[in-house]
C-alpha cells in the first residue's frame, strides 16, 4: 500500500469570498498503512458544492473552516481497495466526507452510508441519491409542507437541489415556477425539469416575468439565494406562506453584511414562516429520504443532470465555477471508472 502515490487538493491560502483557483495547490504523497478499525477508499468520484464556499471561510459558520494545507473538504464516491474493518469488506461502495484526493484512509466509522442501489449509477450518491436530493426532500417536504394546489417557488431551479425540490413538489400536486440565470437554464427547467413556469432573474423584466408566473400568489418559496432575487419572491406572498432558507448563493459577502429590503413587514402581514435549515442537522431522515427518490428516480418520475469534469486538475476552479454559473446539473470530478 505505501508503493501508492495519493494526488491531494490542498487549501493554500483563505479566499476573501469565493475560492478561486489560486487559493489551491495539489500535491502528491505516499499512502499511508491501515491501522486496525481503518479503510483505504479509492475515490471514483468527488463532489462540488456551493457550500464549499462558507467551508473554507475565515470565519466558521456550521463547521469548522477547513485548515489551511488540509485536504480539502468534500463529499466522495469510491470503493474500498484495502480494509482492517471485519465489517467493511475490500470492493464495497461508500460515500463519505474524503476530500477532494485519488485516496482516502479512514476509520470505518467515518463511512456516511454504503451504496446499496446497484441499479443506479454510483454518481448519483453525491447528487440527486445524496446530500443535494436529501437536502431538497427534507427542505421542502418537512419545512416547506406542500400541498397539492399550491405554488411552490424555487431559486436556482436548474441547480442539483433546485431541479430536484421543483420536480417533488410536482409529484406532490403542486404547481412550480423556477428562477434560474439566463434562456438556457429558464429552458432546462420547463423542458427537463418539469417547471409549470421558469423566469429569468438575469433579464430585464424579471420583476415582470415573476409576477406574470406568480398571479396567484406564493405558498411556499424555497430559497437558495437570499439577495434581491428573494426580496422579489417576498412580494407575492400568500397568506400562510412558508419560506424555506437553504442557501444564500447571491450574496458574495457578510462580512459587513449587506443591507436592502426587510422581510419583517412581509412576514407579519402574510403571517408567513421563515426558517433556515442545515442538512446536516438532519442524519436521522437520509434513510427515508432515499428510499423516496431512489424509488422516483425508477418510476422515471425523478431525472437529474448532471456536469462531470475527468480530473483532479479541474478540481482548484470547479467552486469557482459554480458561481460564473458555468454547470449544468450537479458538478463532479471523475478520478477513475466505476
Amino acid at each position: 500500500m505505501s508503493q501508492r502515490v495519493n494526488r491531494q487538493v490542498l487549501l493554500a491560502s483563505r479566499p476573501p469570498g469565493i475560492p478561486q483557483a489560486e487559493h489551491f495547490e495539489i500535491v502528491t504523497s505516499p499512502v499511508p498503512e491501515l491501522q486496525p478499525g481503518e479503510v483505504l477508499v479509492r475515490n471514483i468520484y468527488l463532489s462540488v458544492e456551493p457550500a464549499m464556499r462558507g467551508w473554507v471561510a475565515a470565519v466558521a459558520n456550521y463547521s469548522e473552516p477547513v485548515a489551511i494545507g488540509a485536504v480539502m473538504r468534500s463529499f466522495a464516491a469510491g470503493r474500498i481497495e484495502a480494509s482492517r474493518d471485519p465489517a467493511l469488506p475490500v470492493g464495497t461502495k461508500v460515500t463519505g466526507l474524503f476530500g477532494w484526493q485519488d485516496y482516502a484512509v479512514v476509520q470505518g466509522t467515518a463511512i456516511e452510508r454504503r451504496v446499496e442501489e446497484d441499479d443506479l449509477p454510483l454518481s448519483t450518491s453525491l447528487g440527486v441519491m445524496g446530500i443535494n436530493g436529501v437536502t431538497a426532500h427534507f427542505g421542502l417536504l418537512e419545512l416547506g409542507q406542500p400541498k397539492a394546489g399550491e405554488t411552490v417557488v424555487v431559486s436556482t431551479a436548474a441547480g442539483a437541489v433546485g431541479s430536484c425540490v421543483g420536480q417533488i413538489a410536482r409529484i406532490h400536486g403542486c404547481r412550480t415556477v423556477g428562477i434560474a440565470g439566463g434562456p438556457d437554464k429558464r429552458a432546462l427547467c420547463v423542458e427537463r425539469f418539469g417547471f409549470d413556469a421558469a423566469v429569468d432573474y438575469k433579464a430585464d423584466d424579471f420583476a415582470e416575468q415573476l409576477a406574470k408566473a406568480c398571479e396567484g400568489g406564493v405558498d411556499v418559496y424555497y430559497d437558495n439565494t437570499a439577495g434581491v432575487i428573494s426580496d422579489a419572491v417576498m412580494t407575492h406572498l400568500n397568506v400562510g406562506a412558508r419560506i424555506v432558507v437553504c442557501g444564500t448563493a447571491s450574496v458574495a459577502s457578510w462580512n459587513p453584511a449587506p443591507q436592502g429590503p426587510r422581510v419583517e413587514r412581509h412576514l407579519l402581514v402574510k403571517r408567513a414562516r421563515m426558517q433556515g435549515f442545515v442538512i446536516f442537522d438532519h442524519a436521522d431522515r437520509y434513510p427515508a429520504a432515499r428510499r423516496d427518490l431512489a424509488q422516483w428516480l425508477r418510476e422515471g418520475k425523478l431525472v437529474y443532470l448532471e456536469e462531470v469534469l475527468d480530473g483532479i486538475a479541474h478540481a482548484p476552479d470547479a467552486i469557482a465555477g459554480l458561481y460564473r454559473g458555468e454547470n449544468l446539473g450537479k458538478r463532479l470530478i471523475r478520478l477513475t471508472d466505476d
